[in-house]
Formats: structure tokens, C-alpha cells, sequence
């Protein structure tokens, strides 16, 4: 048994570990629970499975001399897909799931698109979200390209679990006149050559210089030497043998203009772990080596899941009819076929309403439909339910992997009593905690287990109950399986008004597609139309629980759907969910979360929404979020994927926004629309991952590698990608907010994207204006300290700055590099952290005998990147070869 006190240091380590669903922790100096996924698409490799062992043993060793001893893995989850063979040494997943994986072995998309990379949407020193990696790195075959895949794996890691950036820029990589920016040493070394390539043949030649820019041309690559002696750095090219350190304060290059820079402040890599929980309450070890890590292999099987459902007294009425409404649209529509379902009510005691049946036909949903509760009364025992559940799925089942959905309204004194039983149940709780009384032990129990956690309010209008059990498709479920929300709507109308929408069916959905309404009083006039004009009103409906649903039968016409529902004073929603309409052709998804689950003011609150279509990210779509306070009140924030605020890379198909109209402490609920049109289009997968080696030079001789794979416009299709989607992005909650209004003490947002140039004698600056509250309204004035700015007034957030002028007591020359940083300031005085360096450059071509070139830094408020501590007008003079 285990002891009380180490079951709840167990859920503090959970607790702690922030918005993400991942299971890491640290043990020991080890990292377990780390979760590795082979996607269903692949097809069964054995020696694919043991390659992964190979490497993470090797990326372990790696890691541990990388980090002074300090961290390696210890315990890693290899979920193999249901798909494949079973074997006797497989077992089944407890918490582990596709959805919250660390690592994804996918297939290349396009095919030979073997690009290692990290997906990362928060700040700096954040976790990542998931490292997507492709046999043939796994198998060894991509080592010229990208190094050992041990090596590569632990350059994903950092990205990962550390929240640091890259150290190089593939988009300017020559950032110095006739110079290339390596990061963190100048004793890496190589050549720069053009491989030109036609007709089946490639040349070598050397590079030229672009003649507005004084740098090599765009086309110019850094070829390194095969063999080195330099030491750092992991996070630029740890491909280079040599290669077994990050980059540290001591070598860190704070000009070179990539990510690791814009985002953390001009910090290194190592700087950055340092202020880490990871290291802070860690010491190094003293083996040589480190333990060899721990494989469990795991084997994704059928769902099974039980529906635990409250019947107290509080859920009379309205609520008990919406518990009706959200349980029957998921037994219709969510829950995939093939996948176990039970039922359990529960009041002041547990009743087995309905044991696990195996759905495979509408009758046995149908007959489940009939055992949801009719009449609530009695108190509230969340662990009775709970327990019956167990008892329910272990008539068939070991709990290990099991879903239980355990609805709620009530507060229960003893919830925590079963909280061990549950830890040792292996099965995962999602939490639907509604209305304002719900037991705010709930959150932990989702959070103890891996589950979902939700929090629909008492306003049937916002739709919330619905959404949650929407939002409850198969973890582990090919994509193409899912239940998709299309819509969530919901109106308050006078007698006789109509809810009017559209709803749009692109042509990567249309199975299975399901129109739900919902009423508070009267059956309402209801009709449905697809875009040839044909009208749909033979709803199925039911008087009883005050809904109708319609199914459209094979594959919905894709286009603008129209609906119109006709009522007299009344709440009515409408609810549109489909599936894929083609099994090999991934439909448009979206992902919603916030930046932390748990938040205490003024900490930082940020929405996010990830729209792809498989792995290419959805650009140009017009994104909003809906956030939901306890008592119904709505916020609506327009999310952004501009690379500036709380963005962190423009176009990468994460749209973002600070929240900052919260009131009160308690819970919130997330909700994200999203809408594709005239300017929405596919776009290339932004890549934080690896640095890719075009060749190398070994024995004096340039060995080429094969040509960096790109994504070609034919994957990418185009504008007027038009679609509709809702996702609920789950729950959160806020404490400390204060009473009364709130202080004015969010500054702007830091400017991350300031660029210059030189054009004649001007200098032109632009950048993304920040807001007043972080990329909200209006800053008040910028300090660019060269001059006096106050007089330039900010635009509103989110708006494109452009900034020219002509310098005073500065000549600019030939060979002049000004470098440049910038404030924002609030009207309560409040100043944004600094931005990035900006560096302008003038070149002319034919440069006269005699003249010099010499780098010229301007002081921007104190430090500016550490180069110059100066205040007021001041230039520094630089050695002209100092990097």
C-alpha cells in the first residue's frame, strides 16, 4: 500500500507540470513516464521498435554528459499501435494515450519529408507540446543529414522539456557582411559554396554577394568540416561529432539573429535550463554513466469507458434534461463504433444502470439511451459512483487504460477519500464539472489521471454541456474516426424570432454528419438545407428530453449548409458534428488549450488554437475565442497567428492572444471557433527541430548531401480553403484576482519582431505594435533611445508599425551595421520587456580605397542586449571582425 504521503507528493508532481497533458516527471535526476507513439499508419516493424530503445539508451548517455550529470531517462512508454500484432510481452497502457505522447514516430508528409522537429507555442523556458520524429531518423538512415538519431532525439528534448529555442536561422543565416553566424563558437569550421543542381547533376561554386546587402546570397550554404574539436553547441549543429554541449553564457552569440535570442531574451541555451524547475531542484550525480532506462511496451486496445452520471437533488430540472440532451448526442454520435460502454447514476449512492455492451449497432446505442436517469433526488457520493464504475468494467476488463466520464453539479466532503484508489485503478477520469458548486476536487482528479476537465455553466445558451461531451472522442482513435464539432451555437429568443446560420462542409469531412437542436419550453419550427437548395426536415425528435437530431445519410454535399429554426421565447441551440469523408485524407482539425490550467494573478493568461490539416498548419483563417467565467458571462478575444505577442512564430498555424478581461476568481471554460475563407490556404510546417546539413567537407573534399526536402505547392493548394469548425479547449482556473476593479498592471508585450534597413540616408524600423495590457488596445508611446519618439503614437495592438527617419550625428557609410532595439510604454508608465535586435546594413558595391568598416551599436534604455550600458545618444565603435 502506499503511503498517504507519498500519494500526494505523487499529485503535487502532477499538479505542477502546467496546461499540457504530458505524464514526464522527474525522478531522481531520471525522467520517467515519457511517452513514445508509433502512428497506426505505419506499417508493423519490429526492428522499428527496438530501434527506439536503441536510441533513446543512446540520447540518454548523451543527455546525462550534456547536462553535467544531471538528467538522463529512466522510464520510457512505447505505445504500439492496436493495428499490430500482439504479443505476450505487451501490455496494456494505464494513462498512456496517443493524445498525450511525447514523441510521434509518423509517417514523412509529404513522403521523404524526414524533417525532425518540436512543436513549441509557448515562451521561453515552457514546455513544448510533442516531438514528431520519422522512421527513417529512427532507423538510422538520415545521419549524414542530421547526426545520430540519440543525438538528434536530445536536441528535441531541450526544444521539449526546457523550452528553448534554435541557435541558427535558415532564413538568414548570413547576418554579417561576407560572414556567416555560427552561434556559439567561431572554432566551428567549413566552407560557403552554392550546390547547383539541373537536370539530374549538381556543381559546386562559390558563393556571391547580394548586391543590396553586402552578404552572400540567399542560395549561399555553411558547409562544415567533417572533423572538429569544438564542443558547442547542441542546439546549432549537433550533428558535428564533436559536438556534446549547449551553448552557455560564456559563448553565447547575443547578435546572431535567430529564435533562441528573439524569445529568451538574448539568454544561452544552458541560462535558460538553469532557470529550469529541472535543474533548481536537482544536483548533479557522480557515475560515470548513467542507469540504463526502462521500456515498457504497450499496446493500444478497444475503448472502454463508463458513464458516470450525478441524479442528486441539484440536478433537477433544466440540468437533468441537458444531462439527457449532451449523454444522448454522445451515445449517438461520439462514441466510436467497436468501442465498451457502461453506465453508472449515482446520488447519495451507486446504481449499475447498464453494464459494458460492445457498441456495434444504433440498437445497442439506442438501448443505452434508455438508461439515462429520469428523476434526480438523494445527496452526492462521487466515490460510490467512481467505485461502481471499477466494479462495472472489471466484469470484463482490468481498469488499466479505462475511461470513466463522471458528471457532476455537487460538492462531496469525502471525494478524496478514493482519490488512492483511483491512482491505483490505472483508469482516466474526465471531469465535467457543472455549475458553480461542483467539487473543485475535480480538477485534481482529471489531472491525477490524465483526463479531459471541463466546466459547462447553468447558461443553456453558451451550449457547454454539449460541447463537453463533444469533446470526447477517442483519445487514442485514428484521426479519421473522430466525431468533428462543426458548430455550437446557441440563442435567447422573443416569440416568434428566428436563429439563422450557416455551417460549412469542406470536402475533408461529410460522414456521418449529424444536425442536433436543442429548446428550453417548445419544440421549435426547424428546417436544414444543403448548398444545392434541397431541404432537410425529417428530424428525429424527441419530446422528452427537448431535442431533435437529424443524420444525413452517406456523405454530406460539401459547400455552405444553411439552417433556420423559428421559436417562441426560448434558449435553442444547434450542435454539427461530422467525420472524415476520406480514410486515408486527415480532415481539418482544431486543438484548443490555455497556457496553464491553474493561474494565479497577474500572471500571464494566454488562449491558444492549433488549425492543421494532418501536419501542414492552416493559415489565413479567421479564429475566435469564446471564454466562459462561472457565471455565464462570455469573453470574446480574436486569436492571432502574427508572430507577435503571445504568437510565438507567424503562419505556423497556432493562434494566440493574452486574457486579461477576467473579474473573478473561480473556473473558466474555453471555446474556439474557427472559420476558413477567401485568404485561408495550407501552408509548410514550421520546423524547431535540427539543423539540416547540406554536406560536408571531409579530407579537403565537399561531399554533398542530398537536397533538403521541401513541401511543394501542390501539397499546399492554394487560397480559399473555406471551413468551419468548434473545439472546447477545456478548463481553467484563476485565483488572486482582486476585488474590485482590476489594477492597470500589465505592460505591453514584447516586441519580437522588429526589423531595419537602410535606404539612402534613412533608417527604416518596423514592427508589430503591442497593446497597452500585454496585445490588448493601445501602447502610449515607444522609446527608441536615438531620439526623442514620443511624439510617435502607437497604433493599436496587433497593427503593422513602420518607422522612418533620418539619424542625427551619424553618418551612415559604407559597410555601416546599426543595430537597434525598442520599448513600448503604457499610459500607467508600464514598459514592455526589450525587443529583438534589429540590425541595419549599408553596402555599396564598389567600396573606395581606404575606407573602413566599423559596426555601430546604438543604446536603447540602459542595455541594449548587454552590448552597450549607456545612456542617451552614444555610439560604441566595435572591432569590425567581432562577432
Amino acid at each position: 500500500m502506499v503511503s498517504f504521503k507519498t500519494f500526494l507528493l505523487t499529485l503535487v508532481l502532477y499538479m505542477l507540470q502546467g496546461a499540457g497533458t504530458s505524464l514526464i516527471k522527474l525522478n531522481n535526476n531520471g525522467y520517467e513516464d515519457v511517452v513514445i507513439a508509433i502512428n497506426p499508419d505505419l506499417p508493423e516493424d519490429e526492428n522499428l521498435i527496438q530501434e527506439i530503445q536503441n536510441i533513446v539508451t543512446e540520447a540518454s548517455t548523451y543527455l546525462y554528459q550534456a547536462t553535467e550529470k544531471r538528467f538522463y531517462f529512466k522510464g520510457v512508454s512505447i505505445l504500439i499501435p492496436k493495428t499490430w500484432k500482439t504479443k505476450p510481452d505487451y501490455q496494456k497502457p494505464k494513462l498512456e494515450i496517443y493524445d498525450n505522447a511525447d514523441i510521434f514516430i509518423e509517417v514523412p508528409n509529404p513522403p521523404g519529408y524526414n524533417v525532425p522537429r518540436t512543436d513549441q507555442i509557448r515562451e521561453c523556458g515552457k514546455m513544448g507540446e510533442r516531438i514528431h520524429l520519422t522512421p527513417d531518423i529512427i532507423l538510422n538512415k538520415m545521419v549524414k543529414e542530421y547526426g545520430p538519431p540519440g543525438k538528434i532525439l536530445v536536441h528535441e528534448w531541450a526544444h521539449l522539456r526546457w523550452g528553448v529555442f534554435e541557435e541558427y536561422n535558415e532564413e538568414e543565416p548570413f547576418y554579417k557582411l561576407k560572414s556567416s553566424s555560427l552561434e556559439c563558437s567561431d572554432a566551428i569550421t567549413g566552407t560557403n559554396k552554392v550546390n547547383v543542381c539541373s537536370g539530374g547533376s549538381c556543381s559546386i561554386r562559390s558563393c556571391r554577394t547580394d548586391p543590396n546587402t553586402g552578404k552572400f546570397q540567399k542560395e549561399c550554404l555553411f558547409i562544415p568540416d567533417r572533423g572538429q574539436t569544438e564542443k558547442a553547441s547542441i542546439m546549432f549543429m549537433q550533428s558535428i561529432d564533436s559536438v556534446v554541449e549547449f551553448c552557455r553564457k560564456e559563448n553565447h552569440n547575443k547578435d546572431a539573429p535567430n529564435a533562441q535570442n528573439r524569445k529568451c531574451n538574448l539568454r544561452s541555451t544552458w541560462e535558460v535550463i538553469q532557470d529550469s524547475e529541472d535543474y533548481k531542484t536537482s544536483t548533479p550525480m557522480t557515475a560515470a554513466q548513467p542507469p540504463k532506462p526502462s521500456f515498457s511496451l504497450k499496446q493500444i486496445g478497444e475503448r472502454i469507458l463508463c458513464l458516470v452520471l450525478d441524479k442528486s437533488g441539484s440536478m433537477s430540472g433544466d440540468r437533468l434534461n441537458r444531462l439527457k440532451q449532451a449523454s444522448k448526442l454522445f451515445l449517438l454520435q461520439i462514441i466510436e463504433k467497436g468501442s465498451w460502454v457502461g453506465m453508472i447514476t449515482f446520488d447519495s449512492a451507486a446504481t449499475i444502470q447498464s453494464d459494458l455492451v460492445q457498441i456495434e449497432t444504433d440498437d445497442q446505442r439506442n438501448t443505452l439511451i434508455t438508461k439515462l436517469p429520469g428523476i434526480a433526488s438523494g445527496g452526492t457520493s462521487i466515490c460510490s459512483g467512481l467505485r461502481a464504475a471499477f466494479t462495472a468494467i472489471r466484469k470484463k476488463f482490468s481498469t488499466d487504460g479505462a475511461e470513466i466520464v463522471l458528471l457532476t453539479d455537487g460538492e462531496d466532503s469525502t471525494i478524496r477519500t478514493c482519490f488512492e484508489e483511483v491512482r491505483q485503478s490505472g483508469a482516466i477520469i474526465h471531469t465535467v464539472a457543472l455549475g458553480p458548486s461542483a467539487d473543485r476536487a475535480l480538477e485534481e482528479l482529471s489531472k491525477l489521471t490524465g483526463g479531459k476537465r471541463t466546466t459547462p455553466t447553468d447558461n443553456a445558451q453558451n451550449n457547454g454541456l454539449i460541447d463537453a461531451f463533444s469533446a470526447l472522442s477517442s483519445g487514442n482513435g485514428m484521426i479519421t474516426q473522430r466525431s468533428i464539432q462543426l458548430e455550437s451555437k446557441g440563442a435567447t429568443l422573443k416569440d416568434g424570432e428566428w436563429m439563422n446560420g450557416t455551417v460549412i462542409i469542406d470536402n475533408t469531412i461529410g460522414n456521418d454528419t449529424l444536425f442536433l437542436v436543442t429548446w428550453t419550453a417548445n419544440q421549435p419550427q426547424i428546417s436544414v438545407s444543403d448548398p444545392s437548395g434541397k431541404i432537410y426536415s425529417n428530424f428525429s425528435v424527441d419530446t422528452n428530453s427537448k431535442m431533435a437530431y437529424l443524420q444525413i445519410p452517406d456523405t454530406a454535399k460539401d459547400g455552405i449548409w444553411t439552417y433556420s429554426l423559428k421559436s417562441s421565447a426560448q434558449t435553442l441551440t444547434m450542435t454539427v458534428t461530422s467525420r472524415a469523408a476520406n480514410p486515408s485524407v486527415p480532415p481539418i482539425t482544431v486543438d484548443a488549450k490555455m497556457n496553464e490550467n491553474n493561474s494565479s494573478f497577474p500572471s500571464p493568461v494566454i488562449a491558444y488554437a492549433e488549425v492543421r490539416q494532418g501536419s501542414l498548419p492552416i493559415i489565413g483563417a479567421n479564429v475566435t475565442a469564446l471564454i466562459e467565467s462561472a457565471d455565464g458571462t462570455t469573453v470574446t478575444l480574436d486569436l492571432l497567428d502574427n508572430g507577435a505577442g503571445a504568437d510565438a512564430y507567424k503562419n505556423d498555424g497556432v493562434y494566440s492572444r493574452y486574457f486579461t478581461a477576467y473579474k473573478t476568481d473561480g473556473r473558466y471554460s474555453l471555446k474556439v471557433r474557427a472559420l476558413g475563407g477567401t485568404n485561408t490556404q495550407k501552408s509548410r510546417p514550421q520546423v524547431n527541430g535540427a539543423l539540416y546539413v547540406p554536406g560536408w567537407v571531409e579530407n579537403g573534399e565537399i561531399k554533398m548531401n542530398p537536397p533538403k526536402p521541401e513541401i511543394s505547392e501542390d501539397e499546399i493548394q492554394g487560397n480559399n480553403l473555406s471551413f468551419s469548425r468548434t473545439s472546447l479547449g477545456g478548463s481553467f482556473i484563476l485565483t488572486n484576482i482582486p476585488s474590485g476593479p482590476i489594477p492597470d498592471i500589465f505592460p505591453p508585450n514584447q516586441i519580437i519582431d522588429l526589423e531595419a534597413n537602410i535606404e539612402d540616408n534613412h533608417i527604416n524600423l518596423t514592427w508589430t505594435a503591442p497593446g497597452d495590457n500585454y496585445d490588448e488596445g493601445q501602447a502610449q508611446y515607444y522609446i527608441i533611445r536615438m531620439m526623442n519618439t514620443s511624439d510617435f503614437i502607437p497604433n493599436d495592438a496587433n497593427s503593422k508599425e513602420v518607422f522612418m527617419f533620418e539619424p542625427v550625428d551619424l553618418t551612415i557609410e559604407n559597410g555601416t551595421t546599426v543595430f537597434f532595439a525598442i520599448k513600448a510604454v503604457d499610459k500607467a508608465n508600464l514598459t514592455s520587456p526589450i525587443s529583438n535586435i534589429a540590425q541595419a546594413s549599408l553596402y555599396v558595391p564598389e567600396v573606395p580605397a581606404g575606407v573602413s568598416i566599423s559596426t555601430i551599436v546604438l543604446s536603447v534604455v540602459g542595455a541594449v542586449a548587454g552590448i552597450c550600458i549607456i545612456a542617451g545618444v552614444t555610439l560604441c565603435i566595435l572591432n569590425k571582425n567581432k562577432r
